[in-house]
């Protein structure tokens, strides 16, 4: 038996990355799984990549027509939600001086405007015992360099969690977040480019102020994933799961 057994998800931003590992642990699980992703390209490949009961529903997060569709969708096919992992993201590395409107703006609607809404939505399909998992990160506890949008909307991310395990604790709803520190996915990858030496230097950069002396895997972050979906996490609410080789503890 799997520890998602019966159990209904999704996963935002679920076609790369830390969303795409996530979506196939909870599928390996026992989970029926939902994944989202504005590219259908993409989401094609990512639900061959599930495999078993896997649907995939195009949809922007920070467009609320998409949300009430894919509601919707689960709605009619599902009829309620077991595990909302909040996932979807996006970010970069910009100097606080060149910052643009644009891209403040588009990082704000995907990581809180699109986080806050999705939540929401999935309100009155989650039942007593529902799980909600919220992608934060370590940049929300440390000042990083270049990265300031970015981090924000992370630290909203986290108080989103305590803010929603209080408001929500009295439909036995519970709400928690996980802090990745870096980890190896094709959005970290892409800073180096395409060049294999860049990508190793940019992963040994990383690992050198990592105390477990590398960047995570994917797969590491998916465990935590299934810890807070499933049962075994059943009395733990409000919190934050750092998946960080130590990066933000010690």
């Amino acid at each position: 038996m799997g520890q998602l057994d019966g159990k209904i998800a999704l996963v935002t931003g679920g076609t790369t990355g830390i969303g795409l590992g996530a979506a196939q642990r909870f599928a390996r699980e026992g989970a029926t799984v939902y994944v989202t992703g504005r590219r259908k390209s993409e989401l094609d490949a990512a639900v061959a990549a599930i495999g078993a009961d896997a649907v995939g529903v195009q949809s922007d997060v920070s467009r609320l027509d998409d949300l009430d569709a894919l509601f919707a969708t689960i709605r009619e096919r599902s009829g309620r939600l077991d595990v909302l992992f909040a996932n979807a993201g996006v970010g970069g590395v910009t100097g606080f001086a060149d910052v643009t409107e644009e891209e403040y703006e588009r990082t704000f609607d995907i990581n809180v405007k699109g986080m806050f809404f999705t939540v929401q939505k999935a309100l009155p399909l989650l039942p007593e015992g529902a799980s909600v998992i919220l992608t934060s990160s370590t940049n929300a506890s440390q000042g990083i360099p270049a990265m300031s949008v970015y981090s924000a909307t992370k630290a909203a991310a986290r108080n989103f969690a305590r803010s929603w395990a209080a408001e929500l604790a009295g439909r036995k709803i519970r709400v928690n977040s996980i802090s990745p520190g870096p980890v190896e996915t094709p959005g970290l990858l892409r800073f180096a480019g395409d060049d294999a030496d860049a990508q190793r230097e940019l992963k040994e950069n990383f690992a050198s102020s990592i105390p477990m002396g590398r960047v995570g895997h994917v797969d590491e972050v998916a465990s935590a994933a299934v810890f807070l979906a499933s049962d075994q996490s059943s009395f733990t609410t409000g919190a934050e799961l750092f998946v960080d080789g130590g990066l933000a503890q010690v």
